[in-house]
């Protein structure tokens, strides 16, 4: 079981402090949250049940790859992803040159965690239709894949079109950085099978994850790809009996919060890794 840290659900003051920590400590990866805008009037919710948003619309939001590329100048080995990036708010070029300038700063660490986004009144600000965003999120992956891995690059899509161009520098992890799906419908499921690494679902319990193990599982073979979908997932641990059920229902990577208050966290980040980390502290 890998071990990350989703630094949205602690003060922004603490990040970059938890960063350096859990890199020290031996934690797989820090994870850090997005949003281009966030209108005055925001309305909906991620989470099934809940009709209002999770935050604020004064709630402090930084560019993650500039932040990350300063976390990445002070660690040694931790990984850096985004949980997530709405993608489909921007162009293909600003995003894949973006993403692999992060991969050669942080020598090939990046995890590149995307959305198809749930925030419809920041799509309407950006000026784009809520409604049709599935479309351009594919068609933005599918222009970043080929930018990181193709030596010229033409492409003439409904949302993006331009003539040849070339991209340089590929990102150091070949073909491109890991992509990981985050959402919970059938169109992320579709995604993190064809064409990520990685899926993280949002409203999944753990008794659901087996079964869309296997439906990744069957999506990837009909797309003749080999491996496996590697599955994140946040939950409580209080007990490596925990973790084994984690395991054993499929999940890969575990988002953990081992604190109650921000405060706690640099402690709360010793005390678990002395229990489950097999390394301990450093």
């Amino acid at each position: 079981m890998k071990f990350a840290i989703s630094l949205g659900v602690l003060s922004p003051s603490l990040w970059t402090e938890a960063a350096l920590e859990a890199d020290r400590l031996g934690y797989d990866s820090v994870w850090i949250p997005e949003h281009l805008v966030l209108p005055v009037a925001l309305g909906g919710s991620p989470h099934h049940g809940e009709d209002h948003p999770p935050i604020p619309a004064e709630v402090p939001v930084v560019d993650p790859f500039v932040y990350l590329a300063a976390v990445a100048a002070r660690t040694e080995r931790i990984r850096l992803g985004t949980h997530v990036y709405n993608i489909g708010l921007r162009h293909p070029f600003s995003t894949a040159r973006a993403v692999a300038t992060l991969d050669h700063l942080s020598g090939g660490r990046v995890d590149f965690g995307i959305g198809a986004s749930w925030l419809r009144a920041e799509w309407e600000a950006v000026g784009l239709d809520f409604d049709g965003r599935g479309a351009r999120v594919d068609e933005a992956l599918d222009v970043c894949t080929r930018l990181w891995s193709e030596p010229v690059v033409e492409h003439h899509g409904t949302a993006f079109d331009f003539a040849p161009v070339r991209f340089e520098p590929k990102p150091v992890q070949r073909p491109w950085p890991r992509l990981h799906i985050g959402g919970d419908g059938p169109a992320a499921l579709r995604r993190a099978a064809t064409v990520g690494d990685g899926w993280v679902p949002m409203n999944h319990t753990l008794e659901q994850i087996p079964a869309r193990v296997a439906t990744l599982a069957d999506l990837r073979a009909r797309a003749g790809r080999p491996g496996r979908t590697e599955v994140t997932l946040g939950g409580p641990v209080a007990s490596a009996a925990d973790v084994e059920r984690y395991a054993e229902a499929g999940v890969d990577r575990l988002f953990v919060k081992p604190w109650r208050r921000s405060s706690e966290a640099l402690d709360g980040l010793r005390r678990f890794a002395e229990e489950y980390l097999p390394a301990g502290a450093t």
